[in-house]
């Protein structure tokens, strides 16, 4: 059988060794929609799809269709090395800068 896109954005989302929660935050989205979207409970959109594709950089035709990389390019080294700094951090302070980045996001608006 055939990997459907849902599966492939969970593996992203592995690939890239993200929680939901980390993965949801930086598209803006909460975590139960992308626990959703991963167990086929939700069809993916278009949003969802653009928004991958620029944060992640992802390749989308990848995502769409299986073909090809999963990645237009490497993934920047800055976020590789943010991740790794975050997977560091004690979950308080990781729940600190999930609340820094959703009001840098909510200022961005």
């Amino acid at each position: 059988m055939a990997e459907s896109i849902n599966q492939r954005i969970k593996r992203i989302r592995e690939t890239l060794k993200l929680s939901q929660r980390t993965f949801s935050s930086v598209l803006s989205l909460s975590h139960s929609y992308i626990a959703s979207v991963e167990t086929n409970s939700r069809e993916v959109n278009g949003r969802l799809i653009k928004l991958i594709v620029s944060e992640f950089a992802v390749n989308e035709s990848w995502l769409l269709t299986g073909e090809g990389e999963m990645f237009s390019q490497n993934p920047g080294e800055k976020f590789t090395r943010l991740v790794s700094l975050f997977k560091e951090l004690s979950p308080k302070h990781q729940e600190l800068i999930y609340q820094i980045i959703e009001i840098l996001l909510k200022m961005n608006e």
